[in-house]
C-alpha cells in the first residue's frame, strides 16, 4: 500500500514537472528586420497576417532595417548592405526545409513582382513550415 502511494505520488510529481516545463517553454521568436517602404510592406502583408493569427504562440518584433537599432540588429546576424527584408527565427535567418535544402530568409520572398535583384529563394510558406514545427 505504502508502495503504491508512493508511485502515484512520483507519477503525479512528473506529470506536474512536465506540464509546467511545456508552460515555461519560450514561444518561438520572430525577428522582421525590413524596410518601411510599400513595395516590402506589400511582400510581407501575407506573413504578417498569418504571424497575427498565431497569436500568443509566437513572439513577433519588427524592427526598421534602416533604423539605428535596424542596422546593429542585422549586423549582428552577420549581414550588412541594402537589403529590404531578413526575417530571423530564433536569432537566425539561415534555416533548413524538411527536405534538408537550406534556405535564408533574406530579401523579398520569391513572390511574382519581386525586383530582381532582390528576390530572395523564400517563400511565406517555408516561413510557416519552420515556426509550425517549432509551436509543436
Amino acid at each position: 500500500m505504502n508502495m503504491r502511494r508512493n508511485l502515484l505520488a512520483a507519477l503525479a510529481a512528473s506529470a506536474v514537472t512536465l506540464a509546467a516545463g511545456s508552460a515555461l517553454a519560450a514561444p518561438p521568436t520572430v525577428e522582421i528586420l525590413a524596410m518601411a517602404h510599400p513595395p516590402v510592406k506589400m511582400a510581407l502583408a501575407p506573413l504578417r497576417n498569418w504571424l497575427a493569427a498565431q497569436g500568443g504562440k509566437l513572439k513577433v518584433v519588427e524592427v526598421d532595417v534602416e533604423s539605428p537599432q535596424g542596422e546593429k540588429r542585422l549586423a549582428a546576424a552577420g549581414l550588412d548592405g541594402h537589403i529590404p527584408i531578413v526575417i530571423l527565427i530564433d536569432g537566425q535567418y539561415r534555416q533548413k526545409r524538411k527536405d534538408g535544402t537550406a534556405m535564408e530568409f533574406v530579401n523579398f520572398p520569391a513572390i511574382e513582382g519581386a525586383p530582381t535583384g532582390v528576390r530572395g529563394k523564400w517563400t511565406t510558406a517555408d516561413v510557416q513550415a519552420v515556426l509550425g514545427e517549432r509551436m509543436r
